[in-house]
């Protein structure tokens, strides 16, 4: 079976942020375990609770996660070029970072620009990807 550099790039990083989610909700559960010894509270409303910026870090990746992998595994079959790759790896980069800076921010009330940079390079990457995968779709009727 011959794959190509398109989808291998596709299949790799749909497993990086696969994994990305595991991850993060194994972070959850850690959280919930702390707090739970320290005798916190498991429904914080805290913008600066650990556990609150774990789940939501977790959740906010459910949200954009599969919707990305579906539109990676289709733009790399319909449109195989160079510049599909850097989408999807651009996509990637800006889940992992908006990811990691939620996790290293002291509260979910406090904005960093590299937290608004992986939010707003998921939109803009994300988007592109889907008209990717629309012109693709129409191009090959």
């Amino acid at each position: 079976m011959s794959v190509t550099p398109t989808m291998t790039t596709a299949l790799v990083c749909a497993a990086l942020l696969g994994a990305a989610i595991f991850v993060l909700g194994f972070n959850v559960t850690r959280m919930r375990g702390v707090t739970a010894l320290a005798g916190g509270n498991q429904a914080p409303t805290d913008p600066a609770a650990p556990l609150l910026i774990a789940i939501r870090a977790h959740g906010n990746a459910s949200e954009y996660v599969p919707t990305l992998l579906v539109l990676f595994l289709l733009a790399a079959w319909l449109q195989p070029a160079w510049w599909t790759i850097v989408l999807i790896l651009a996509a990637t980069a800006s889940r992992l970072l908006h990811a990691t800076m939620m996790l290293a921010s002291a509260s979910l009330a406090q904005e960093s620009m590299l937290r608004m940079s992986g939010a707003m390079g998921t939109y803009a990457f994300g988007f592109a990807l889907a008209v990717v995968v629309a012109v693709g779709a129409v191009t090959a009727a």
